[in-house]
């Protein structure tokens, strides 16, 4: 049996998320169904995180087994040359039996864009939450690093659809850093975090809260008390999800080198 590692990005607009849905395009659908074309086997795709429906990246990591013979330059190709074009392998090596894309995963980067200028450009519309009204960003940079460190996010969080479920679950995580930055141009502002994992929804309900401190609605110290409610109709909105993409997967090869 051999094992591989495949570096992923997508422009998720057109799909129902990561995982594979009966009778609905996903990319680990898309993905799973060309591997199975090219090996003849019943392979399956293990992904470090499930991104929502809308939700883009840039660097998702996969990996599978195989007893194929293709190489992980055959497979890119091939895989390049069947999938859809906004499906890209841009990395693919053979790996040990113990790599696992979820599991062998110790960090993550997100990436929020926020359009501020008066008028979109056509090109970015996929990618941005339009927002040109007035916003507090000076007020939203000391919520932002209010995140940083190991909390309860429960306040951040989806609902499991069940109150049991929401009780039991682990809602602690750790946030290594953050960051709201202005683009070059002015026109975007751009909220980055990486951390070791994340709920769903959390970074996009992340985004909504910080701007509910730009509009004035919350307080940067709120953030603190938030953590502590553990109530997540208390926090902001969840923003629409074209504005998220998954940057990146830290494995820990990537670890060692200290790479940011």
């Amino acid at each position: 049996m051999r094992y591989f590692k495949l570096t992923i990005a997508y422009d998720g607009t057109d799909f129902h998320g990561w995982q594979i849905q009966a009778e609905k395009p996903t990319i680990q659908g898309e993905i799973v169904n060309v591997l199975r074309r090219l090996t003849q086997e019943h392979v399956y795709l293990h992904g470090a995180g499930r991104t929502d429906a809308g939700v883009h990246a840039l660097g998702q990591v996969g990996s599978f087994r195989t007893q194929s013979a293709l190489s992980a330059e055959e497979f890119q190709r091939a895989l390049n040359a069947l999938l859809p074009q906004t499906i890209r392998i841009v990395g693919s090596e053979e790996v040990g039996p113990d790599f696992d894309a979820r599991w062998s995963a110790r960090g993550k980067i997100y990436r929020y864009r926020i359009y501020r200028g008066k008028v979109v450009p056509p090109m970015f519309w996929r990618y941005v939450l339009h927002y040109p009204f007035p916003l507090d960003e000076e007020a939203m940079r000391d919520a932002a690093a209010r995140f940083a460190g190991t909390h309860d996010f429960a306040s951040f969080a989806a609902s499991t659809g069940s109150e049991e479920d929401d009780k039991e679950r682990s809602t602690e995580r750790e946030i290594f850093s953050t960051e709201l930055v202005r683009t070059a141009d002015d026109e975007e502002l751009v909220f980055t975090v990486r951390g070791r994992s994340f709920l769903r929804y959390m970074v996009r309900k992340m985004v909504g809260t910080l701007l509910d401190v730009g509009r004035g609605r919350l307080k940067p110290e709120d953030i603190d008390r938030l953590f502590e409610l553990r109530d997540r109709s208390k926090s902001g909105p969840t923003v629409p999800p074209q504005g998220l993409v998954m940057v990146e997967v830290q494995h820990e090869e990537a670890w060692r080198l200290g790479r940011p």
